[in-house]
């Protein structure tokens, strides 16, 4: 049995062992969703009241109240979330983006159940038609060779011009490249990635010079609280092992999740 202290196991569920059944793998799905929720709502907020543009204008010491005139300040109130993944952490951004007043609907590989403060649940196959009605989209997949590159020069025309895209997902699932052109092209309005691809970003990186983007370095997870949350399941997950009961958080090899 392995006990993976994140929630993605993209690099453990090809090891052969694993695959062939041979390995127990569980790991920590969940157990940071309500933490990434807020980042990601936080994120939402940045954006929506040009929060980056004021930062830079504080380390200049310029008072640009012009800018609330140019109609880039805007609410979340009344604008359409898509959520991509409803899992346990896109179920967590679903609820405080409801919350706020936002209509939330979203994708999920496995089926459309939704909690009652989700309006609809789309298949993956559904994804571009509800890219086009969201104002905010954001991504919470694990990585799978079904979401790699899931988000690319295609994807990023068929938003809104308007609309702000989230990644706190994994790197891998953004075609970066595409995703700096979208900015800089203003083809989107604006973004917050807490993942990357390459991961770490390297200094030189032109991503790093975007227009409207929040980079934070994959921290989406962490509080005040550390690892206990983590010790905790795990304890319990040694405890169940010993014991022979059911597992927490068992990974399927064959959904890489």
């Amino acid at each position: 049995w392995v006990q993976s202290f994140a929630a993605g196991v993209e690099d453990c569920v090809g090891a052969p062992a694993v695959r062939e059944g041979r390995v127990l793998l569980t790991n920590m799905q969940r157990v940071a969703a309500p933490v990434m929720a807020e980042h990601v709502i936080a994120m939402l907020f940045s954006l929506a009241r040009g929060l980056p543009h004021f930062a830079m204008q504080q380390r200049a010491a310029h008072w640009d109240s012009d800018f609330a005139d140019s109609g880039t300040m805007r609410v979340l109130h009344g604008k359409t979330l898509l959520v991509v993944g409803l899992g346990g952490i896109g179920t967590d951004v679903a609820k405080l983006a409801n919350a706020l007043g936002m209509k939330v609907v979203a994708t999920r590989n496995s089926s459309r159940e939704a909690p009652p403060f989700v309006s609809y649940v789309g298949l993956s196959g559904e994804l571009p038609a509800l890219a086009r009605q969201a104002d905010a989209i954001v991504n919470t997949t694990p990585l799978t060779p079904a979401t790699t590159g899931m988000f690319d020069t295609a994807f990023f025309a068929a938003m809104k011009p308007t609309a702000w895209f989230i990644n706190v997902g994994r790197g891998a699932s953004v075609v970066t490249a595409d995703l700096d052109a979208a900015l800089r092209a203003g083809r989107i309005a604006g973004a917050g990635i807490d993942v990357t691809e390459p991961e770490p970003l390297p200094p030189e990186h032109p991503l790093w010079g975007a227009p409207n983007l929040i980079i934070t370095p994959h921290v989406s997870y962490a509080s005040e609280s550390g690892d206990i949350a983590k010790q905790t399941i795990l304890g319990e997950n040694l405890r169940r092992y010993v014991a022979g009961d059911r597992m927490l958080s068992v990974v399927e090899p064959g959904r890489g999740y």
